[in-house]
């Protein structure tokens, strides 16, 4: 049986370009939010919802946590760091639209079944990737054969030990929790049958990855 974190923090406007694209400030401190274990899932399956407006997807760079953390440093947190992956946040863009407008909570548009579909991990001691090289990185979403989300983790706003160490003085973070780290400009709607492809360079190791829409009604 496939074990589900106790929760999957999200980071919101991490990069400066993906704010911009949706009118949006870049906040003082990060944008904070969290997807329940019911929306775990993993490719190549990607279920979007039809029926409640457009479904976006937002590539991202996902870290898990191995040892509990709590008001920690950024060496802490680094420390804490066990594995690497790329993620999908996929979010209903016109009910999160209605729901800002209303000064509202984004579950509804962000916590749905399915809604944290999850590439395979990249074991950070078992391929001897380190997590500067994560920081260093580049990642790629292409949407039937056409580039849609291009990445460069060295844009981030706030790093990623900086960022784990912040959200663990917000809540403590559980041994196998997710944090998914924000993402870059291009999001953009799914739909059905829609072919995808994950790519991303960590130094010289190079990972590939598929996914196939369905839909999720």
């Amino acid at each position: 049986m496939l074990q589900r974190p106790s929760k999957i923090v999200c980071v919101g406007r991490n990069y400066a370009a993906h704010a911009a694209e949706l009118n949006n400030p870049i906040p003082s401190e990060p944008l904070l939010f969290i997807k329940p274990p019911s929306s775990w899932a993993t490719l190549p399956k990607v279920a979007t919802p039809t029926r409640q407006g457009a479904c976006h997807h937002e590539l991202e760079i996902a870290v898990r946590i191995a040892q509990p953390l709590s008001r920690a440093n950024v060496t802490e947190a680094s420390e804490a760091i066990d594995a690497v992956a790329l993620a999908l946040d996929l979010t209903l863009r016109d009910v999160q639209e209605k729901l800002k407008q209303q000064g509202q909570p984004w579950e509804r548009a962000k916590a749905f079944d399915g809604a944290c579909v999850m590439a395979p991990w990249v074991e950070l001691t078992a391929t001897g990737v380190e997590l500067e090289q994560v920081q260093q990185s580049t990642f790629m979403l292409r949407r039937n054969g056409v580039d849609q989300q291009l990445g460069d983790a060295r844009q981030m706003l706030m790093p990623i030990a900086e960022l784990v160490a912040h959200i663990s003085h917000v809540f403590t973070l559980e041994v196998g929790d997710v944090v998914l780290t924000g993402t870059p400009a291009g999001v953009g709607p799914l739909i059905p049958g829609d072919t995808l492809e994950l790519e991303w360079q960590l130094g010289s190791h190079a990972a590939k990855w598929s996914g196939q829409v369905i839909k999720n009604d």
